[in-house]
């Protein structure tokens, strides 16, 4: 039977899927699940409910809060709210569960479903499982009367909460610096722009205009192109791209080159470390880092320590040693001091912070970090679980190593939230690394 839980919650396209029953019932379960061994406190248990712009998310939304309010649970809907944003609120308001309704970086017509527990953190897969298991019984008779959940429609200081918090995350003054943000008409349409000038950035906002349609719709942080164009045109210092559900973040310098999560992680290891802020001189990555971070790293006196792909096993690491720095190349940084998940707001003034402290731009903060040439090919497959199986895949690899060699490096694995199969490259060289890349993609495309 295929798991329902994902590398990031439930996701799926909306209402074929994912659909407002499935919803209902997974609200039901993890309401079942994560108020189990909640201590008597007079009260009812809690849920903090968010969501992103898009269409599908009002019918999630409302159906979770139905299945929650079904097995006791009051719920808060927050409306539109970045997913960090939502795992600040569920522990600032000391609520038992917090719900982001979002597919983050994926097409509109996809939808998702992440739950916190009580403080704001991911669950692990074992929580998971118990709540896919819960689903089974959710049919059981409720509570009744005056033990039925109420449901508080648009909980109106959530997004004053997140902005305060932001603001109070050891930000400098940012005066000077000019900044241009792709919000993806996404979920932080209104908080970025809002927070990066309250720090006293001149910004220049594009695609903060939701229409519940026009989310990721060729923008942000996986269509950086037009930011790249804009900040060049409006001479700002840098730019600043989000996903929908604003849990990543990517840079573009000032003359319009892209700068990845890697690279931030490079700036803000390096700055911590400085600060004596690094807890125990270790960043985490995960296996897709860039060959270029490692080595740069190991220049500056910096550990790092791998996870698997996901930003769910980097905060894992981080709370389980107790590090203070962690991330993926595709944006979503942790900082565990400030945030239980992935904060690209967050980022974006962590970013601007070290440029107001040092007067560098972020061209040559970035310079830090050489980036060797690295090819992804996503290749669409009907099953993704026998891939890696498959005789001809391990022998392409295989072969695909030892040309490679301690110059380069292969990674296959499947996609935690999309029916693909991503073939990952790098050599010293950008056509080895293309021509290596498009040899076992065609032979996962053939398997």
């Amino acid at each position: 039977m295929t798991r329902l839980f994902g590398t990031d919650g439930v996701r799926g396209l909306a209402n074929d899927t994912l659909t407002a029953p499935l919803a209902m019932k997974l609200g039901a379960a993890a309401a079942d699940v994560l108020t189990r061994d909640r201590p008597s406190s007079g009260r009812r248990p809690t849920a903090v409910i968010g969501r992103d712009p898009r269409v599908s998310g009002e019918m999630l939304a409302a159906a979770l809060a139905a299945g929650l309010a079904s097995r006791g649970v009051d719920v808060l809907r927050v409306g539109v709210l970045p997913t960090p944003g939502v795992a600040f609120i569920t522990d600032d308001y000391g609520a038992d569960i917090g719900v982001m309704v979002s597919a983050s970086h994926n097409p509109m017509p996809d939808n998702g479903i992440k739950f916190f527990s009580k403080g704001g953190h991911k669950l692990p897969d074992s929580v998971e499982d118990e709540i896919e298991k819960a689903m089974d019984s959710v049919e059981c008779q409720g509570p009744t009367g005056t033990g039925i959940g109420r449901i508080i429609e648009e909980a109106t200081d959530a997004k004053d909460r997140y902005l305060k918090h932001l603001a109070e995350s050891n930000i400098l003054d940012l005066r000077g610096l000019k900044v241009v943000v792709d919000c993806a008409n996404g979920a932080a349409h209104e908080v970025a722009p809002e927070a990066y000038a309250a720090a006293g950035a001149e910004v220049v906002a594009i695609y903060d205009k939701p229409n519940a349609y026009n989310i990721n719709d060729d923008c942000g942080s996986t269509h950086p192109q037009h930011l790249q164009k804009a900040v060049v045109e409006h001479g700002a210092d840098l730019g600043l791209a989000h996903d929908g559900d604003a849990d990543r973040c990517l840079a573009v310098d000032a003359e319009g080159n892209m700068i990845d999560g890697d690279q931030i992680m490079a700036v803000l290891a390096i700055a911590m470390k400085s600060s004596n802020t690094l807890r125990l001189n270790t960043l985490v990555a995960t296996v897709m880092s860039n060959l270029g971070l490692k080595i740069a790293m190991k220049r500056e006196g910096i550990d790092i320590v791998e996870t698997a792909v996901g930003d769910r096993y980097v905060l894992e690491e981080l709370n389980a040693s107790g590090y203070s720095l962690g991330g993926e190349q595709s944006g979503h940084i942790v900082l565990p001091k400030h945030a239980t998940t992935g904060d690209g707001t967050l980022t974006g003034l962590k970013i601007m912070s070290e440029m107001a402290r040092t007067g560098k731009s972020l061209k040559e903060l970035a310079g830090v970090m050489t980036v060797l040439p690295q090819v992804l090919i996503n290749v669409p497959v009907a099953d993704k679980s026998r891939i890696m199986l498959a005789p001809e895949v391990v022998e392409a690899q295989a072969t695909a190593k030892e040309e490679l060699g301690d110059s380069g490096r292969v990674l296959l694995r499947p996609s935690g939230t999309e029916q693909l199969f991503r073939v990952m490259v790098e050599a010293a060289d950008q056509e080895h690394a293309r021509k290596v890349a498009g040899r076992i993609a065609a032979v996962v495309a053939s398997a």
